[in-house]
């Protein structure tokens, strides 16, 4: 009598740390499935974000090669500072 009684409790708490065990697995589930939703929109976010800076880059890339021509900048020179082109005979050779 005094085994199966004993046997009975052990059975008992294994059944109630089963339990419990389950219980905090299914917790687990429910956390990482809340972690995963949040990462997820944050990736989401992020991936928003770069594809705008990398059209605002390839902007500012054009309108950089557009600004730095050779063309603009000789004639923004030009008309805008009246610079000219030295003749020949006003221009020298520096020598190292």
């Amino acid at each position: 009598m005094r085994c199966r009684r004993m046997l009975e409790r052990i059975g008992h708490l294994l059944l109630a740390a089963l339990l419990l065990a389950c219980f905090a697995s299914a917790l687990a589930v429910v956390h990482i499935k809340y972690r995963e939703r949040r990462l997820v929109t944050e990736l989401s976010e992020l991936r928003d974000s770069r594809d705008r800076l990398d059209s605002e880059w390839s902007r500012l890339l054009l309108e950089e090669a557009t600004l730095t021509t050779h063309a603009r900048v000789e004639g923004k020179a030009r008309d805008e500072l009246n610079m000219v082109l030295p003749q020949p005979q006003e221009m020298a050779q520096v020598r190292r």
